[in-house]
């Protein structure tokens, strides 16, 4: 089967997307495009004679119904940039190929993650593992960015000091910290790409995840624009409705009350009228 080319994602190879202080997501290669996702379900060779619009059409349909071997089919292979604490959130999603940089090998460079002044906040009291939206006054901001800065420095230095001591490049590496850029290439198919999306992207991942998860859908977008519509209209905007949820909705249009109560309230009234209460964290 020929290599099947998709025009913008062509013109995003080898560009580098940058994403926070250091960082970076750039497409190396790819395989495949809405129309391999259409030759696999069809289980065809070659062009074909149906058109844009109908291959559209039963994308939509295999997205929707939850059809996922036919995206599978396509595959792209990212080189990423990213600080340590994000890549070991990165790194649960198990389904990819990756290669990382290893300090054992190579003498780490002198790049460390700071955050922006408006992403430095509090503890968030609704939610465990995330931040509150809310700022912190601007003297504790500085004081967050001059403690990170210092210490990033005085660790560095301290890392270099033994490398030049001539200790083994992988003692010397294990007091770096999480904040650290480390890269990779990662290679991962359109359907499990569309579930770490689908994770990545949601507003209750960390905000620095979120960066690299929106440089990604870009890229993704340009490759299978098709699939990506169907995917952003049916799992990413769209919501799952358990049997009980639909028994209540059912019960909402008769002029019954409503009758979920705590957590799955909130999460119930997020789905159906978009408010943005913060879910409870999950052990």
């Amino acid at each position: 089967m020929a290599h099947e080319f998709s025009p913008e994602a062509e013109k995003l190879l080898d560009a580098e997307i940058k994403v926070l202080d250091h960082g970076f997501v750039r497409l190396v290669d790819y395989m495949g495009n809405d129309r391999r996702i259409v030759q696999a379900a069809r289980v065809s060779y070659g062009s074909g004679t149906k058109t844009f619009r109908e291959d559209a059409i039963l994308i939509d349909y295999l997205l929707r119904h939850q059809h996922t071997s036919p995206f599978e089919h396509v595959v792209l292979e990212f080189h990423c940039k990213m600080p340590i604490f994000v890549a070991r959130q990165w790194i649960r999603h198990r389904t990819a190929r990756i290669n990382e940089i290893s300090g054992r090998y190579s003498v780490m460079t002198d790049e460390c993650y700071l955050p922006p002044d408006d992403q430095i906040t509090g503890q968030s009291e609704d939610n465990k593992q995330g931040r509150d939206e809310l700022q912190v006054p601007p003297e504790l901001r500085k004081k967050v960015l001059d403690i990170l800065r210092r210490d990033q420095g005085n660790v560095y230095a301290s890392y270099k000091e033994l490398i030049n001591d001539g200790i083994a490049r992988e003692l010397a590496r294990i007091n770096l910290p999480l904040s650290l850029y480390t890269q990779w290439y990662w290679q991962m198919d359109l359907h499990n790409l569309f579930h770490f999306l689908e994770l990545r992207m949601d507003p209750h991942a960390q905000w620095e995840i979120r960066q690299y998860a929106d440089a990604i859908a870009k890229i993704t977008s340009a490759v299978a624009p098709a699939a990506y519509d169907a995917f952003q209209r049916h799992r990413l905007n769209g919501h799952h409705f358990s049997s009980e949820e639909i028994e209540v909705i059912r019960g909402l249009l008769r002029g019954e009350e409503n009758r979920l109560t705590g957590l799955k309230r909130k999460e119930f009234d997020s789905k159906l009228f978009g408010k943005t209460s913060e879910p409870e964290a999950v052990p």
